[in-house]
């Protein structure tokens, strides 16, 4: 969460910056065209709270839209002034937005617009091949949280100057054009989650320098695409149907990692073991094999990072270099043996404030003091339903789904514990 929030200022920051170097002189006059597009776009689009976003947008005033319209930035390009910014929507987060199509047939005389976005509301329509043929100048397209429908158009692949696309939260269906991936040299954030996308994710051209790519809530399938740009930081493609091994996952930049609720198998590599991909989410796949040692240049984690690996079938002793983990998830695994002492004593501490380890085959908790230990305040502890007799505070904060008797039955522990110990 932290992260996205780092990314929203970041293109928050990117956009003001381009604002702030659009400053219209007042002796010019906007384009006639330009000016006709406006006319156009407010008769398609409604604001759902009357008098909201288009109480400015008073074609009858002598002032220059430029300057008085809400959302219309504008900059002097061989002699004129052109409209180059569009922001379409309050954005405030009780707004219910704008209703209508955006697509009006004068958008594409905005032939210097660099950034269309379109704020959260219920605006419906396809998106026109046409947009990718005339907007060749658009850096920042954002039409995320409304009622879009149709395909994603390969024409998109034609804005070579774009910087930004997020057509999140819409109902978008289809495949993912092959040319999105291969053919947006300049493209560094591609957001298209939350949609009912199909087919495979397509292949990465080699000079991608796509930083953040999340297309998590679709309906994706296949196997990881054997090039991925190597220069991700941000990537999440959970809750889809993509199965296979995580080889070709990048793991050099990445800070931000979430796979969850896919088909995923086989074991987890070691290199996404790093203390800089401090957020990694693997929960509810089918992962299988002990966890990896981790590399030689391995630093601890830190305060801040979540780990979670529950509801798959990893298995082996639970590692030590798991220790400094804040928020660390591991069950509904098959884990055997001890917890590590580090863990223990970094619980105890208020350090590691969430530990669930439950459903698993583990025989000890090793604390040194027994009766009445109390946690931490805000630390989460919970080892029910293990192969001993968990401590107190080791079930006060299971959750609800933990579910089941305190200890497995002692045949279940057999299978997977040689030692048979239930202490």
């Amino acid at each position: 969460m932290e992260f996205c929030n780092i990314f929203r200022r970041q293109l928050l920051t990117f956009s003001v910056t381009l604002l702030l170097s659009m400053s219209p002189t007042t002796q010019q006059k906007l384009a006639l065209h330009d000016l006709n597009a406006l006319r156009q776009i407010m008769d398609t689009l409604t604001d759902v709270n009357n008098g909201g976003f288009f109480s400015t947008w008073n074609f009858t005033s002598p002032e220059n839209p430029c300057s008085t319209f809400t959302g219309v930035t504008c900059s002097a390009i061989n002699g004129q002034l052109r409209i180059t910014s569009l922001f379409l929507g309050t954005g405030l987060s009780d707004s219910p937005g704008l209703s209508g199509t955006i697509f009006a047939p004068g958008i594409y005389d905005l032939t210097e617009l660099t950034q269309l976005i379109l704020y959260p509301g219920i605006v419906t329509g396809f998106i026109p091949s046409q947009l990718g043929h005339h907007l060749k100048n658009l850096r920042v397209l954002s039409l995320t949280n409304n009622r879009l429908t149709g395909t994603i158009p390969e024409t998109i692949s034609e804005l070579r100057n774009l910087h930004t696309l997020d057509l999140s939260h819409n109902k978008l269906t289809g495949e993912i054009p092959p040319t999105l991936a291969a053919g947006l040299p300049d493209l560094k954030v591609l957001v298209l989650a939350y949609n009912d996308l199909a087919g495979e994710i397509p292949e990465f051209s080699n000079e991608s320098q796509l930083i953040h790519l999340d297309l998590r809530n679709n309906m994706l399938s296949g196997m990881l695409p054997e090039t991925m740009p190597a220069t991700l930081r941000y990537l999440s493609l959970s809750s889809n149907g993509l199965w296979g091994p995580l080889q070709s996952v990048p793991s050099s930049y990445l800070v931000y990692l979430d796979l969850s609720m896919n088909h995923f198998s086989g074991p987890i590599p070691d290199s996404l073991f790093r203390s800089s991909l401090s957020s990694m989410y693997l929960q509810r796949n089918n992962l299988s094999g002990h966890l990896p040692p981790p590399p030689p240049s391995f630093e601890s984690y830190g305060p801040g990072s979540t780990i979670d690996l529950s509801h798959n079938f990893l298995s082996g002793e639970i590692p030590d270099f798991l220790d400094g983990v804040e928020t660390l998830f591991l069950n509904s695994n098959h884990f055997t043996g001890k917890v590590p002492k580090d863990y223990v004593e970094n619980v105890m501490a208020g350090m590691m404030r969430t530990l669930y380890l439950q459903h698993n085959y583990i025989t000890s908790f090793p604390m040194e003091k027994t009766g009445d230990v109390v946690l931490p305040d805000g630390v989460a502890l919970c080892l029910s339903y293990n192969c001993m007799v968990p401590p107190a505070v080791g079930l006060t904060a299971c959750p609800a789904s933990a579910g089941g008797p305190v200890s497995r039955p002692s045949g279940q522990c057999s299978v997977f514990n040689s030692e048979n110990s239930m202490g």
